[in-house]
């Protein structure tokens, strides 16, 4: 689907327009997680719209003919690709419509509509959400953006993997959360690039182990039920080429509950002040579920991946 250098390219289209998030230990706290390695955090929940969700839909605009979008942009979203694309097709100077299930975070919703997208709920899954964009894209013309099988989406968001073992080079372990897979998709083929001896942990809700499923089956499989409340991680059956990328480089996905990952987010706004939704919080729940099981690890990366309120009432 990807290499190292369609990523490399991605970084070189997409600098102007996002931004290097920061990374910060996580250290200090009050209940510490219990691990002898050192943890931080990369607070990816900074970059423009609040997700890594920018470098894929900047990527994926900058990377076709400007043709292809005058008549607009079109996709379904839990969420956070959503707020991408919105901010994208701002930028663009062209309309947006966003597809989104019936869960979908309010507050991003009103985001969404502040970069003067026009938001449709549709359906209660991201699937019926994406059936309607992409009927939509067919009667209208509109390009549509799939929030991860769409290579130029993964190569974009892989440039945060280049971003992340610049920051953190000693970095043995890293923690990211899988909602479609096209994350770990970009992020492991930059890691697996550049430094192969890292291990990859992916964490998915135990309402949708969608990868978790496929990769236990030997093949691409569709969940016959998403239970998750999480929207921005609920996918009921991924791509067979981000099938085959996380079959290839991931080294073991987690499962955590909804309840795990609302219980990180807000131990994540009492310990340091950082305002994650339930899918940045999700390597904090795994990294707590398996602290002890993490092996010889030196230098542990938990990817703090989106914003939101959820921790913080």
């Amino acid at each position: 689907m990807i290499g190292i250098a369609d990523i490399e390219a991605a970084r070189e289209r997409i600098t102007p327009y996002v931004r290097h998030t920061p990374v910060t230990a996580l250290d200090q706290l009050k209940t510490p997680v219990e691990t002898r390695a050192r943890v931080s955090l990369k607070l990816e929940l900074q970059q423009v719209t609040g997700s890594f969700k920018a470098r894929g839909a900047m990527n994926r605009f900058l990377g076709a003919p400007r043709e292809e979008v005058a008549k607009g942009i079109v996709t379904a979203s839990g969420g956070n690709h959503g707020l991408a694309v919105a901010r994208t097709a701002y930028a663009a100077g062209v309309p947006a419509t966003i597809f989104v299930p019936s869960g979908v975070s309010p507050a991003k919703v009103v985001k969404m509509k502040a970069w003067n997208a026009d938001v449709r709920i549709v359906g209660d899954t991201w699937n019926e959400s994406n059936d309607a964009a992409l009927a939509f894209a067919e009667e209208t013309g509109a390009a549509y953006f799939h929030p991860f099988a769409d290579p130029l989406v993964v190569a974009g968001q892989g440039t945060l993997g280049l971003e992340i073992l610049e920051d953190l080079p000693d970095m043995d372990v890293i923690l990211v959360a899988i909602g479609g897979g096209g994350l770990i998709s970009g992020l492991s083929t930059a890691i697996r690039a550049r430094k192969p001896g890292v291990k990859i942990i992916g964490v998915e809700p135990t309402g949708s182990p969608t990868l978790k499923a496929s990769v236990d089956a030997g093949h691409t499989v569709t969940l016959a039920e998403v239970t998750s409340r999480v929207p921005t991680m609920s996918c009921r059956r991924t791509d067979d080429r981000i099938f085959e990328i996380v079959n290839r480089n991931v080294d073991d996905i987690v499962l955590v509950t909804d309840e795990a990952m609302d219980e990180a987010a807000h131990w994540l706004w009492f310990e340091m002040g950082i305002a994650a939704d339930l899918s940045g919080a999700a390597s904090l729940a795994a990294l707590r579920q398996i602290a002890g099981d993490v092996g010889n690890a030196r230098h542990v990366c938990a990817l703090i991946c989106g914003a939101g309120a959820e921790g913080t009432t």
